[in-house]
């Protein structure tokens, strides 16, 4: 900031006359006495202006702030949620309509908007009143906020944020345990209430109605189905408190209910992410690990009071799939847990234009990135599973510019009946199996020995797991261990906190099938994106496939994958780097800090018909943003 001195200086003249009168040639009389002091003179002329001080030195950057002049080009902030929130749920309906989530809100929150609404509860809500598809070109940013009304309740660039429901809302009674409660299988025991709203997916059912379904990412996890109204004339949506309910998953219920998609043919998929052991499944039936089985457990059988009291024991390899919710504009929507797509942390899956090509993100420290080609379009109960082995770009390291070479390495063909019946022979396990340095379930020396095309799985002797110890090999290990059989066969376990992986699936066709599908535009080249939350551990630590400078470390970025065409039309052969976070040194601390004007721990990303991006935050930040990225900008 310059400071300048503006050297007005005014002359003011006072006149202070004693006379002494002098005798000649004579002494000095006495002084007389002081008179009374003049009227002030007429002012002077206005001086000359002094000269320009020195420019001040900057102000430091405010903690989670940064200079304005930082931010990235192409980068508009388009909403801000309230403290505590993470941004969720980000999704764009075929008519602009943009929903999207303020998830796990500071219960302190106390300001109301304009609607009276209080944001200190999980919240699901649209962008009401704009066509995010037809947003100019050039926008402006919503301010980062400063009031405290500001900082507790949604800020946005355009349009009105509107509430569409929050956490235990009943809708007069119609959803009497409230929005977010999960019900244990007796349909009456609530085993948890979830503040955690995350993946929207909206299915028309006619011009300005449809249902909106939402994840809620906890344990147990949950969906729920409202049926939705616009009033074509003012914008506005309202539920339909006759049409709204909690998705009942059966049996064993789901877990962690994180983000997901619509497939091409109109039903939402679902994924399971955290609330396992990860690689180490070995600790899921050890009675000294306080795992999620018990809650679980609850939920199987709500008068237990663990999982070794439950009617049946929780089965870790029942979980952490992804699911596709069928029929879902019936009466009674009915879950399909697809075991094809693998088990691990699955963050989601995004199913291309043929109907057959899938990608799916682990979302997870030491993650894979996997694709899954369906038998038959339509039809994900049987295909081929892949993982992604990566080649750096050779003499390159920065982030913003390192790209990857890609092969996709098989890992192996199975249907949803078969790997269900591998699944039942773990079904039976408790804690009191457990035994101190062995294992249960399916082990690293196990997918080493499938690997390495061994004729039968290693003695518990040898590392291998009781449940499978010296039986004929098989393939279950690529679906329920999938991880560790990727990592087993070559594929890359390096990737951290990857996110939302989505297509514009209008672009994708264009580009791929030369299908005109978007209005003025010719599509060439469409891109499957990817956001990494975290670019930390196996990405940055000089180590295996991945060895990328820590500069943008816990700020992280999005990527691409160009889709090719002709005979390996929808596959990938490349990863290019596309926008990433930037960082600060903390003047109160020397801690790194990630910029507010740049990304902060992208978590969702999804693509506009226009190819442009909106980018839901979960970083660090007081208030979370919601970003509009072109990256054409920087193209």
């Amino acid at each position: 900031m310059t400071f300048r001195l503006n050297g007005k200086g005014k002359l003011a003249l006072a006149m202070l006359s004693v006379m002494a009168l002098a005798a000649c040639d004579g002494d000095d009389g006495n002084d007389g006495a002081t008179g009374a002091q003049g009227p002030a003179g007429p002012e002077g002329p206005q001086g000359p202006a002094g000269a320009d001080g020195s420019d001040g030195s900057d102000g430091s950057s405010g903690e989670g702030g940064g200079n304005a002049s930082l931010m990235t080009p192409g980068l508009t902030r388009l909403a801000t949620v309230p403290a505590g929130a993470e941004v969720t749920g980000a999704f764009a309906t075929e008519d602009g309509d943009l929903f999207f989530n303020v998830q796990h809100p500071d219960s302190a929150n106390s300001a109301t908007d304009a609607d009276g609404k209080t944001f200190n509860h999980g919240t699901v809500g649209v962008l009401a009143g704009v066509n995010i598809n037809q947003l100019p070109k050039h926008l402006v940013s919503v301010g980062v906020p400063e009031t405290e009304q500001e900082r507790q309740t949604v800020q946005v660039a355009y349009g009105e944020y509107q509430v569409i429901a929050q956490t235990m809302d009943t809708f007069g009674g119609a959803m009497p345990e409230g929005l977010g409660s999960i019900v244990a299988t007796d349909k009456s025991t609530v085993v948890a209430s979830s503040d955690t709203p995350d993946f929207n997916g909206f299915v028309s059912t006619g011009e300005n109605q449809g249902y909106l379904f939402t994840n809620w990412e906890s344990i147990p996890g949950a969906m729920s189905r409202l049926k939705l109204n616009k009033n074509a004339s003012t914008g506005y949506w309202s539920v339909d408190s006759n049409d709204v309910q909690m998705l009942d998953f059966g049996t064993y219920g789901t877990i962690a209910n994180c983000f997901g998609s619509v497939t091409p043919w109109g039903t939402p998929l679902t994924s399971e992410e955290w609330g396992n052991q990860g690689d180490n499944t070995e600790e899921w039936n050890d009675p000294s690990q306080q795992t999620a089985r018990d809650v679980l457990a609850m939920y199987i059988d709500p008068t237990a009071n663990d999982a070794d009291s439950a009617s049946s024991f929780p089965n870790t390899y029942r979980y952490h799939y992804t699911i596709e919710i069928t029929e879902p504009t019936s009466d009674t929507p009915v879950p399909v847990r697809h075991y094809t797509l693998g088990r691990f942390e699955h963050e989601n899956s995004i199913v291309m234009p043929d109907q057959k090509t899938v990608y799916s993100s682990q979302d997870d420290t030491d993650g894979v990135l996997f694709k899954f080609v369906a038998d038959t379009a339509g039809d994900l109960s049987s295909g081929t599973l892949y993982g992604a082995k990566v080649t750096q770009d050779a003499g390159s390291f920065e982030p913003l510019t390192t790209g990857f070479d890609v092969q996709w390495i098989e890992l192996a063909h199975s249907d949803n009946a078969t790997i269900d019946s591998w699944i039942a022979d773990f079904d039976d396990i408790t804690t009191a199996d457990f035994v101190e340095g062995q294992s249960n379930y399916l082990t690293d020396a196990d997918a080493e020995a499938w690997a390495a095309g061994e004729a039968s799985y290693p003695s518990v002797a040898n590392g291998g797991g009781s449940t499978t110890a010296e039986m004929a090999m098989d393939d279950r290990i690529a679906f329920l261990e999938s991880r560790k059989a990727a990592r087993a066969k070559g594929a890359t376990d390096e990737w951290r906190k990857f996110e939302g992986i989505y297509v514009n699936q209008k672009r994708a066709k264009e580009a791929v099938e030369g299908t005109d599908m978007i209005a003025n535009e010719d599509v060439n080249q469409a891109y499957v994106y990817f956001a990494i939350a975290d670019m930390d551990n196996g990405m940055i630590d000089d180590e295996g496939d991945m060895q990328l400078s820590p500069r943008v470390k816990d700020c992280g970025g999005v990527y691409r994958m160009p889709l090719l065409t002709g005979a390996d039309a929808y596959s990938t052969n490349r990863i290019e780097p596309v926008v990433m976070g930037s960082t600060y040194r903390s003047t109160l601390d020397g801690a790194l800090r990630c910029d507010v004007n740049a990304l902060s721990q992208p978590d969702n990303v999804i693509v506009l018909d226009d190819g442009r991006l909106v980018i839901g935050e979960d970083g660090f930040q007081e208030n979370n943003t919601l970003w509009m990225y072109d990256p054409s900008v920087n193209d």
